[in-house]
Protein backbone atom coordinates (compact mmCIF):
# COMPACT_ATOMS: atom_id res chain seq x y z
CA UNK A 1 0.00 0.00 0.00
CA UNK A 2 1.37 3.32 -1.07
CA UNK A 3 0.03 6.63 0.15
CA UNK A 4 -1.16 9.37 -2.20
CA UNK A 5 1.30 11.80 -0.63
CA UNK A 6 4.09 9.57 -1.99
CA UNK A 7 2.71 9.58 -5.55
CA UNK A 8 5.54 11.71 -6.95
CA UNK A 9 8.16 9.02 -6.36
CA UNK A 10 6.64 5.58 -5.76
CA UNK A 11 6.36 4.53 -9.40
CA UNK A 12 10.12 4.79 -9.79
CA UNK A 13 10.89 3.81 -6.17
CA UNK A 14 13.56 6.54 -6.16
CA UNK A 15 12.77 7.22 -2.50
CA UNK A 16 12.05 4.73 0.26
CA UNK A 17 8.27 4.41 0.52
CA UNK A 18 6.60 4.66 3.90
CA UNK A 19 5.59 0.99 3.85
CA UNK A 20 9.26 -0.02 3.50
CA UNK A 21 10.28 2.45 6.20
CA UNK A 22 7.68 0.80 8.42
CA UNK A 23 9.24 -2.60 7.72
CA UNK A 24 12.74 -1.22 8.37
CA UNK A 25 11.68 0.04 11.79
CA UNK A 26 9.96 -3.29 12.43
CA UNK A 27 13.07 -5.33 11.65
CA UNK A 28 15.59 -2.86 13.10
CA UNK A 29 17.54 -1.84 10.00
CA UNK A 30 18.65 1.74 9.30
CA UNK A 31 18.72 1.78 5.53
CA UNK A 32 20.28 4.88 4.03
CA UNK A 33 19.00 6.33 0.79
CA UNK A 34 22.39 5.62 -0.79
CA UNK A 35 21.90 1.92 0.03
CA UNK A 36 18.37 2.03 -1.42
CA UNK A 37 19.76 3.49 -4.66
CA UNK A 38 22.42 0.78 -4.85
CA UNK A 39 19.77 -1.95 -4.80
CA UNK A 40 18.28 -3.06 -8.09
CA UNK A 41 14.75 -2.05 -9.04
CA UNK A 42 13.74 -5.69 -8.54
CA UNK A 43 15.23 -5.81 -5.06
CA UNK A 44 13.47 -2.57 -4.12
CA UNK A 45 10.18 -3.98 -5.37
CA UNK A 46 10.77 -7.18 -3.43
CA UNK A 47 11.30 -5.15 -0.25
CA UNK A 48 7.95 -3.47 -0.94
CA UNK A 49 6.22 -6.82 -1.52
CA UNK A 50 7.82 -8.97 1.21
CA UNK A 51 5.83 -9.59 4.36
CA UNK A 52 7.36 -8.33 7.61
CA UNK A 53 4.86 -8.96 10.40
CA UNK A 54 5.48 -12.27 12.14
CA UNK A 55 8.80 -13.03 13.85
CA UNK A 56 9.91 -15.42 11.05
CA UNK A 57 8.93 -12.85 8.37
CA UNK A 58 10.79 -10.11 10.24
CA UNK A 59 13.92 -12.28 10.47
CA UNK A 60 13.71 -13.14 6.76
CA UNK A 61 13.21 -9.50 5.80
CA UNK A 62 16.16 -8.36 7.93
CA UNK A 63 18.47 -11.14 6.68
CA UNK A 64 17.55 -10.61 3.03
CA UNK A 65 17.98 -6.86 3.25
CA UNK A 66 21.29 -7.02 5.13
CA UNK A 67 22.63 -9.58 2.64
CA UNK A 68 21.76 -7.34 -0.28
CA UNK A 69 23.17 -4.21 1.34
CA UNK A 70 26.41 -6.03 2.17
CA UNK A 71 26.67 -7.24 -1.43
CA UNK A 72 26.33 -3.73 -2.89
CA UNK A 73 28.16 -1.69 -0.27
CA UNK A 74 30.63 -4.09 1.33
CA UNK A 75 29.01 -4.06 4.76
CA UNK A 76 25.52 -4.42 6.21
CA UNK A 77 23.39 -1.41 7.10
CA UNK A 78 23.38 -0.06 10.63
CA UNK A 79 20.83 -1.46 13.01
CA UNK A 80 18.10 0.25 14.99
CA UNK A 81 16.71 -0.63 18.35
CA UNK A 82 13.20 -1.98 17.87
CA UNK A 83 10.96 -0.64 20.62
CA UNK A 84 9.09 -3.25 22.61
CA UNK A 85 5.86 -1.25 22.20
CA UNK A 86 6.28 0.95 19.11
CA UNK A 87 4.18 4.13 19.28
CA UNK A 88 2.49 3.33 15.95
CA UNK A 89 1.08 0.17 17.53
CA UNK A 90 -0.22 2.12 20.51
CA UNK A 91 -3.73 3.34 19.79
CA UNK A 92 -4.42 4.96 23.16
CA UNK A 93 -1.75 7.68 23.11
CA UNK A 94 -0.93 10.24 20.41
CA UNK A 95 2.86 10.84 20.41
CA UNK A 96 4.12 14.29 21.38
CA UNK A 97 5.72 14.90 17.97
CA UNK A 98 2.35 14.37 16.26
CA UNK A 99 0.58 16.63 18.77
CA UNK A 100 3.21 19.31 18.23
CA UNK A 101 2.80 19.18 14.46
CA UNK A 102 -0.99 19.20 14.84
CA UNK A 103 -0.69 22.45 16.82
CA UNK A 104 0.71 23.99 13.61
CA UNK A 105 -2.12 22.57 11.48
CA UNK A 106 -5.42 24.44 11.79
CA UNK A 107 -8.59 22.57 10.92
CA UNK A 108 -7.50 19.09 11.94
CA UNK A 109 -9.73 16.84 13.94
CA UNK A 110 -7.36 14.14 15.08
CA UNK A 111 -8.72 12.97 18.39
CA UNK A 112 -7.74 9.90 20.35
CA UNK A 113 -10.68 8.05 18.81
CA UNK A 114 -9.50 8.95 15.29
CA UNK A 115 -5.94 8.01 16.21
CA UNK A 116 -7.14 4.60 17.39
CA UNK A 117 -9.09 4.10 14.16
CA UNK A 118 -6.01 4.67 11.99
CA UNK A 119 -4.07 1.65 10.78
CA UNK A 120 -0.62 1.10 12.31
CA UNK A 121 0.92 2.14 8.97
CA UNK A 122 -1.06 5.40 8.98
CA UNK A 123 -0.01 6.12 12.57
CA UNK A 124 3.59 5.30 11.62
CA UNK A 125 3.39 7.74 8.71
CA UNK A 126 2.11 10.57 10.91
CA UNK A 127 4.83 9.87 13.47
CA UNK A 128 7.56 9.88 10.81
CA UNK A 129 6.18 12.97 9.11
CA UNK A 130 6.04 14.88 12.40
CA UNK A 131 9.57 14.18 13.62
CA UNK A 132 11.66 17.18 14.68
CA UNK A 133 14.11 18.07 11.95
CA UNK A 134 11.88 16.55 9.27
CA UNK A 135 10.60 19.06 6.75
CA UNK A 136 7.03 17.94 7.52
CA UNK A 137 5.87 18.85 4.00
CA UNK A 138 3.72 15.74 3.66
CA UNK A 139 2.15 15.90 7.13
CA UNK A 140 -0.75 18.05 5.96
CA UNK A 141 -1.19 15.88 2.84
CA UNK A 142 -1.33 12.79 5.05
CA UNK A 143 -3.99 14.38 7.24
CA UNK A 144 -6.05 15.14 4.12
CA UNK A 145 -5.55 11.62 2.77
CA UNK A 146 -6.53 10.04 6.08
CA UNK A 147 -9.65 12.25 6.30
CA UNK A 148 -8.41 14.19 9.32
CA UNK A 149 -8.56 17.73 8.01
CA UNK A 150 -11.71 19.82 7.62
CA UNK A 151 -12.59 20.77 4.06
CA UNK A 152 -12.12 24.48 4.84
CA UNK A 153 -8.57 23.80 6.05
CA UNK A 154 -7.65 21.72 2.98
CA UNK A 155 -7.43 24.76 0.74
Amino acid sequence: MFFQFEADFVDSLRCIPMMVRYKLDTCGVKLKLVHWHQLSQGQRQELVDMDCETPPEIDTYRTTLQTWVAQVSGSPADTLEVPHHPPWLTSNDIPASVLSQLDKTPGHFLTLDYWAALSPLQRFALIKLSRPGHENRNFRSALVEFGLLSSAAKA
